[in-house]
């Protein structure tokens, strides 16, 4: 059996079943989802993390590239009680290290007792518990990634549905999953593609009916680009945001954020509508979240589980922000709707908080 290790912070080292060989470090953090490990593998969200899987089974329904988020895999390292073939043969393509034949409970409640954690991954036939140790040793911590976003965005602008009749949408890409492109597009909107650091002239540049900032990994502090735009932009534009995105713009409008213990990750995580008291499914993947709102925004939404926000919107300014991710892709699609409020907003018509009732 290849020897594989992983390495916490701490000191503690597990040792499992290597199938993908290689070295590695990042944060190390979980997702409660059954399905979507394909989705969950392509999320650039996972940027610099290592990705367990508390599912026990992982790849019992093959490799489908339709379902894919982006054109890569992102977690550093992938750990699991147990992986096919099939996703450990994908991961070797890609290069990504893999572990199993581990407790992953007992990952999960580290996980959840100590918070998030640096980790460092090693796994090959001369690996030894040092190397996988080196490997920690050298890990950084998730708010040290200064500039994560060159690591996930476009290099230059990319145009979608260019022959589209709805609202310009311009979507700062601090890592954008691919389906979130795709909702836009379904409802007619063109949408232009930017890198994350883009400024204000590379916005109006494309003359956009919404400014829209994207999810993606690290610290939100770290985006100082993206929340410039959103100073700049909101008194005029209507502003959205997913995830990452919801953060930076809470911050750009005098809001903060902060690191959560473990974050959320998963496809089954409840929202609260305040105004309806509707509750719904979501899909999310997040470690920092919006720890005060400010002066120019509400929240709308929070999180059952642990009442942070998970819906924000502008008091006087054209916003609405999600924390969690519409478009599902894997998960529910309970909020599919955002999407039509965000382009109602071009408009001048009034959102709806969640869909209405049957």
């Amino acid at each position: 059996m290849t020897a594989a290790y992983v390495a916490l912070e701490g000191g503690h080292v597990l040792e499992g079943r290597g199938r993908v060989p290689g070295t590695a470090r990042g944060e190390l953090v979980f997702t409660t989802a059954y399905t979507g490990y394909e989705e969950s593998l392509t999320d650039p969200s996972y940027e610099e993390q290592v990705l367990t899987f508390s599912y026990p089974l992982i790849g019992n329904y093959g490799v489908r590239e339709e379902r894919f988020e982006d054109d890569q895999v992102h977690p550093r390292a992938v750990l699991a009680k147990e992986l096919t073939e099939d996703v450990t043969d994908w991961l070797e393509s890609e290069g990504v290290p893999a572990i199993d034949h581990l407790d992953t409970r007992e990952i999960v409640t580290d996980i959840r007792d100590q918070g998030a954690m640096k980790c460092g991954i090693a796994v090959g036939d001369d690996v030894t518990e040092d190397d996988a140790l080196e490997q920690l040793e050298a890990c950084k911590a998730m708010s040290d990634h200064t500039d994560i976003g060159a690591q996930v965005s476009v290099e230059e602008p990319v145009v979608h549905g260019a022959d589209n009749d709805g609202p310009n949408v311009a979507l700062v890409d601090c890592g954008a999953k691919g389906s979130i492109i795709d909702s836009l597009l379904e409802r007619e909107a063109t949408v232009h593609v930017l890198p994350y650091d883009s400024d204000v002239a590379d916005v109006e540049a494309v003359d956009p009916d919404v400014l829209f900032i994207s999810n993606g990994p690290g610290d939100p502090a770290n985006y100082e680009d993206a929340a410039a735009l959103v100073e700049t932009f909101v008194e005029d534009t209507p502003v959205a945001g997913i995830c990452l995105g919801q953060q930076i713009v809470a911050r750009a409008l005098g809001g903060t954020t902060e690191k959560m213990t473990f974050g959320h990750r998963g496809v089954n995580q409840p929202v609260l509508d305040l105004e309806s008291g509707r509750v719904v499914m979501t899909t999310q993947n997040h470690g920092y979240t919006v720890a005060d709102p400010g002066d120019h925004l509400e929240v709308t939404q929070i999180n059952v589980n642990d009442d942070t926000p998970e819906g924000i919107d502008g008091i006087e300014y054209d916003v609405i922000t999600r924390q969690y991710h519409p478009e599902a892709n894997p998960g529910p699609e309970d909020t599919l709707d955002f999407f039509d409020d965000v382009l109602a907003m071009v408009d001048g018509e009034p959102h709806r908080a969640v869909p209405a009732d049957d």
